[in-house]
């Protein structure tokens, strides 16, 4: 993130489209799936062909409900169904069938974490809308193809207060989302396939302005790292342009990975200038008291409670539960583990934030495709605890798990005999290595003896490198520091 000049601040707000995680479309029954040829899955009430009628998917609106609930926003028991009119190539219909003055969620909020702090962002309504096709540039020779497989997907957009003062806190905001709607089940999340994307609305002011600056906005951003970086370049170009006297004109923007700019795409349009109206083929969405009891039945327990949770039953830091509650799959992996080891709860926390974490982050690989169930983990956890393994041996032994040396719930065990990897606690057999270290080093035990302390490592490297790594580590350290300290007292 760039720091923003002094005298300035930045206010940004996020309209974030949620791809609804239903079979078929919003108002027809056509397929949502993703990947088939272009123009294969948009029937004809998808392009609005005459004489066909939108039906309102249910699936849609209970996924809507749930979000709702989750973020403590207010349902509307009625809301309105409007033609957004607008011209665009991939828009057959000439209208996008949207929620205007009457959304089917107001309010809610989300916190997030940022810099160890929490702040909790407004969101200002979240409501259904059906999605436009796509404009295809390549490989048509100057020319542009369109798609309509997307026409009449359904989403969720969702629309936060201008709360937001630095790209940190947007990405910070919409990765929080991002995990939410995945959490609840309505939205798979996919930015790649354009199933979660945001818009910036982003301006700036002189510090201890009340107004707020002119906004322009950055459409269709799908990474947080394009988040980032196009709100970081769209701050300082609107800081320059007011520093040199100029004014910012409200407009729609894209942003270039390529180039890490902004460009303009169009002036920006006010509400009137869509023409909305209520849409006349479908009647007012009425949602009962009994419907949004029985979606709320349905929603699992949700971050913030199981952070909450965890702290509480496990004793853990807020960052510890904030980092396994990140996704509802580590959170199921974490506690799969320490139902296992519920006597060790930060030791389970610091496997799965650490080795496991590492390993999936530099394979590229999701926690629900590791290669270590939470069993065989907590198998090797179990040496780990009972001094059979030092942490550097449970560390080898994990990569060897993680590489599928071998399989099963014992496959640390099977690891550990195979290798030859038991840790040596045997104290006999530890007092013969230190005393033939000792005996092969007296220039090292006069310089210990004579106060030099850091001397003490190189006996515990020279014990570590004669049992190839396998001394107990507690158990040597207390024998070294008995037999030179103790052997130094009986020659005095």
């Amino acid at each position: 993130m760039s720091m923003v000049r002094e005298g300035w601040e930045v206010v940004i707000g996020l309209e974030v489209h949620a791809q609804l995680s239903t079979r078929s479309k919003i108002f027809s029954g056509a397929s949502t799936a993703f990947g088939a040829a272009p123009n294969t899955q948009a029937c004809a009430v998808d392009i609005a062909l005459p004489g066909v009628l939108p039906v309102l998917n249910r699936g849609a609106v209970e996924r809507a409900i749930r979000f709702g609930l989750a973020v403590n926003g207010r349902i509307n028991r009625r809301s309105v169904f409007a033609r957004k009119n607008y011209f665009y190539p991939d828009l057959p219909k000439g209208y996008q069938i949207s929620q205007y003055e009457l959304p089917i969620i107001v309010g809610g909020e989300i916190p997030i974490q940022v810099n160890g702090s929490e702040k909790v962002v407004r969101l200002t309504r979240a409501h259904l809308e059906e999605d436009a096709g796509k404009s295809l540039h390549e490989d048509f020779h100057g020319m542009t193809g369109i798609d309509l497989n997307r026409a009449g997907t359904p989403l969720l957009e969702i629309v936060s207060e201008p709360d937001l003062c630095s790209s940190e806190e947007a990405v910070a905001y919409a990765k929080a989302l991002h995990s939410l709607v995945r959490w609840i089940d309505i939205c798979d999340g996919n930015m790649q396939e354009g199933s979660f994307r945001c818009d910036a609305n982003v301006s700036v002011r002189r510090v201890g302005d009340k107004a707020l600056g002119t906004r322009c906005e950055i459409k269709n951003l799908n990474s947080f790292r394009f988040l980032e970086r196009a709100i970081d370049y769209e701050v300082e170009r609107q800081i320059e342009i007011l520093e040199d006297g100029g004014r910012i004109v409200q407009e729609t923007r894209l942003f270039d990975p390529e180039t890490g700019q902004t460009r303009s795409m169009r002036t920006k349009e006010e509400a009137h200038d869509y023409r909305y109206f209520p849409d006349p083929d479908l009647p007012p969405l009425v949602v009962s008291e009994e419907w949004i009891e029985q979606v709320r039945s349905t929603l699992p327990e949700l971050p913030q409670a199981k952070r909450s949770r965890y702290q509480r039953e496990f004793g853990l830091s807020a960052y510890d539960a904030g980092v396994l509650t990140a996704t509802k799959e580590m959170a199921a992996y974490f506690e799969a583990l320490v139902a296992q080891l519920p006597q060790e709860p930060k030791l389970c926390a610091n496997w799965v934030m650490g080795e496991l974490a590492g390993w999936l982050n530099r394979e590229g690989l999701e926690i629900g495709a590791s290669p270590i169930s939470p069993g065989q983990l907590a198998g090797l956890l179990r040496r780990l605890l009972d001094g059979t393994l030092s942490g550097k041996l449970a560390k080898e032994v994990f990569e060897a798990m993680a590489r599928g040396e071998a399989r099963g719930e014992d496959a640390a065990d099977r690891i550990i005999d195979a290798r030859g990897l038991r840790q040596i606690s045997d104290s006999g057999e530890l007092e013969r290595v230190v005393e033939a270290i000792i005996a092969a080093n007296p220039e090292q035990v006069a310089q210990y003896r004579a106060g030099k302390e850091k001397v003490f490592a190189y006996f515990v490297g020279q014990a570590m490198k004669a049992t190839r790594g396998k001394a107990n580590p507690a158990q040597l350290n207390e024998i070294l520091k008995r037999k030179l300290v103790g052997e130094q007292g009986a020659g005095a």
